[in-house]
């Protein structure tokens, strides 16, 4: 098959997944075409990730973040244009809300009807915004839904926020791989380790972690570590807190094998690849009460939610007096992972949908026979 992914921003989570997904794969062409968020990554660093050779990458470079009336026309004309000459793919796979919204409504005038569309995180949940501007992202999902095409969240509590609001919906959980070195233990046990991975921006709630970190200044044993950076990082000040910059997957990996327990202070989340990271990796999880992360949570059993920072501080300094308890937790994380996170599982998921949405489009587009393009004639299209 022929799959054509439409994603902005290509960054972090969405990058991730992608990279995970292709890689499950093996019989599938993929056409990535993608924005650029400079402040978030390089597209050089994100492509070298990416090592199949199945994979080609079309730059969208219109694209913007923020609503702009004359940008996103452009946008949208550039991404019609880049449609039309791949409207023979199999299915169009739209990641992230900006890519949903144009995305659906240019199929539509193109008459594609194979379309996927994965939020990743519901824009009409984010809590930096007025209500109005909430309401708009609210009333943009529900109009760009009527174009067509299939969403599909990417975890079963974001479904239901979809399903509330009155947007059909289904959901694929994101997936990460878990290797047999899952569990690293390369500790400071002078230190009760606690880490969050990710950009500093107001989704994650850097203010609430900075809180609860300054909480806990006073005793010397509990560290803080935050890996990655952003626009909110000047909200980190309590001196507990290490900040270590952006790191390479592999330090990331080593940063959060040294850790104890796992925090998310996050207003709101898709299915979160760092936690699903952490979880393969055996960490004990304290996550905040929201969409997203409840799915990743057994409470008492690979770690706890919490809704209040006089909450959030109990839960680790009970995980502290209790390490054999958090430890096992961890382990537990490991065996959820495989069970319900597994990369291998996502994929296997998306490869039936991904054949379903291909069939019912193509036997409604054509009464007549439809001769199929084999992969041969797609891989020369892709090379002009």
């Amino acid at each position: 098959m022929l799959i054509l992914h439409v994603v902005d921003p290509f960054a972090a989570g969405l990058a991730t997944f992608l990279k995970l997904l292709t890689e499950e794969m093996n019989d599938n062409y993929h056409i990535i075409v993608h924005g650029e968020r400079a402040e978030l990554a390089e597209l050089k660093d994100i492509k070298k990730i990416f090592h199949r050779k199945q994979i080609r990458f079309i730059y969208w470079k219109s694209v913007q973040r923020e609503i702009n009336l004359v940008k996103d026309t452009l946008a949208y004309i550039e991404l019609l244009y880049i449609l039309r000459r791949f409207r023979h793919a199999d299915v169009v796979h739209l990641h992230s809300s900006k890519a949903g919204f144009l995305g659906r409504i240019a199929c539509r005038q193109l008459k594609i009807k194979q379309v996927i569309y994965t939020p990743n995180g519901a824009p009409f949940l984010m809590n930096n915004e007025s209500n109005i501007k909430l309401n708009l992202y609210l009333k943009l999902e529900k109009l760009a839904s009527f174009f067509g095409g299939e969403v599909i969240c990417s975890s079963a509590s974001e479904q239901k926020e979809y399903l509330k609001r009155g947007i059909k919906a289904g959901y694929i959980s994101n997936g990460t791989k878990i290797s047999k070195d899952s569990f690293i233990s390369n500790k400071d046990y002078s230190k009760f380790r606690i880490v969050t991975s990710g950009r500093v921006v107001d989704q994650k709630n850097p203010i609430f972690f900075n809180e609860i970190a300054l909480s806990l200044v006073n005793l010397k044993h509990f560290e803080f570590v935050w890996i990655g950076s952003g626009e909110d990082i000047s909200a980190l000040t309590s001196p507990n807190i290490h900040i270590t910059g952006w790191l390479s997957k592999e330090g990331v990996k080593k940063e959060i094998a040294k850790a104890d327990l796992y925090l998310s202070t996050s207003y709101f989340e898709g299915l979160p690849f760092a936690v699903m990271e952490a979880m393969a990796l055996g960490k004990c999880l304290l996550l905040s009460n929201c969409t997203g992360n409840i799915d990743l949570v057994k409470k008492g059993i690979n770690g706890q939610i919490f809704s209040t920072k006089e909450e959030a501080i109990n839960y680790i300094v009970d995980f502290y007096l209790n390490k054999e308890i958090t430890e096992s937790m961890g382990l537990n994380s490991i065996e959820i992972c495989k069970d319900y996170f597994n990369i291998k599982e996502t994929a296997s998921k998306y490869q039936e949908l991904y054949l379903d949405i291909s069939k019912l489009a193509y036997n409604s587009l054509n009464k007549v026979k439809y001769k199929k393009i084999n992969q041969a004639e797609k891989i020369v299209v892709l090379k002009h």
